[in-house]
């Protein structure tokens, strides 16, 4: 099974090798990598990798196209040969992916439309918003829309080759791969977890500057919005209106989230309780906790810090 790479000038060189060891470790996979020319291609953090070939040499089957993301995704798309060439390697492929930021060219090249995908969360709102035909799904680590795969940001590209490997051969594969390279099989959650409130919106106006900052330091403050709204010097009917345009979220919203990240925080740094954590950010009871970050992460908040204390560890 030939799987086909492409790179392009600042591509994020973990998109290629993460997703190329994984494959590699399956056995049955023959990689490639192409690239628009010929000649090494200096990946964004400097790494240099010589593709197999170019796009108009390479002629050889392609069982799987895998278009990996970076830095220079936006360059790229504006390549009309390079997007050419997967708009038309794709319908010969039998399936076609894309890891983090790669999906910008793949929707470049029309293979998105009207498709739910992935990409990594920093650029979730530029991808919908330059192909509104894209439905954008902006926490799952990597989403399958038929023949399509697309996956979050860098590491999940390997999530997504481990699903690849073991729909081709089996679960116990994917497990022994896993194993080797010290990965979940199926990492818990979605990518909401790694993201740190998924780029809310800063305020602008001087009245609520500052209150972002104070709301974080003080997750265990009065945060209502009679409160807040006396502490930015405005009514409340008009702090809420004027909150929600400057931050894209209402006060309740912003303030759920800010103590969630406290709560992530205390859970990646510190033994504390669930129950102090609970006390602490406000959530009252740790059946209350649990359900929030259920909801909102996807994950237990035993979960969560099983995972980020073990990656802190390493």
């Amino acid at each position: 099974m030939h799987v086909v790479f492409v790179i392009y000038p600042g591509f994020q060189i973990l998109d290629l090798t993460g997703p190329h060891e994984v494959f590699q470790q399956a056995g049955p996979y023959r990689m490639e990598i192409v690239a628009a020319r010929s000649g090494p291609v200096r990946s964004g953090g400097g790494v240099v990798v010589e593709p197999t070939a170019t796009v108009g040499e390479y002629g050889g089957p392609i069982d799987t196209l895998v278009v990996v993301g970076g830095r220079g995704k936006i360059e790229a798309c504006e390549d009309a040969a390079l997007v050419g060439w997967i708009r038309q390697a794709a319908g010969r492929a039998r399936r076609v992916a894309s890891v983090c930021t790669g999906a910008f060219l793949l929707a470049a090249a029309g293979l998105l439309d009207g498709r739910r995908a992935a990409t990594h969360w920093s650029g979730c709102e530029l991808l919908a918003e330059l192909y509104p035909a894209v439905i954008v799904d902006p926490d799952p680590l990597f989403v399958q829309d038929g023949n399509v795969w697309t996956s979050a940001g860098v590491t999940a590209g390997m999530d997504l080759a481990l699903a690849l490997v073991e729909e081709d051969l089996d679960a116990e594969t994917a497990r022994r791969i896993a194993r080797m390279l010290v990965m979940f099989v199926q990492r818990p959650g979605g990518q909401a977890q790694f993201s740190a409130q998924l780029a809310v919106q800063r305020p602008v106006r001087e009245a609520l500057r500052d209150l972002p900052a104070w709301i974080a330091a003080h997750p265990d403050a009065d945060l209502t919005v009679p409160a807040l709204a006396r502490r930015a010097g405005m009514s409340e009917r008009n702090f809420t209106r004027v909150f929600a345009a400057e931050t894209g979220r209402t006060p309740g919203a912003y303030v759920e989230a800010a103590r969630l990240e406290a709560a992530r925080r205390l859970l990646e740094t510190t033994g504390t309780t669930l129950d102090s954590i609970a006390r602490t950010c406000v959530f009252g009871t740790v059946e209350t906790l649990h359900r929030t970050f259920r909801r909102t992460l996807d994950v237990t908040p035993g979960q969560y810090r099983r995972h980020f204390q073990a990656v802190r560890s390493h």
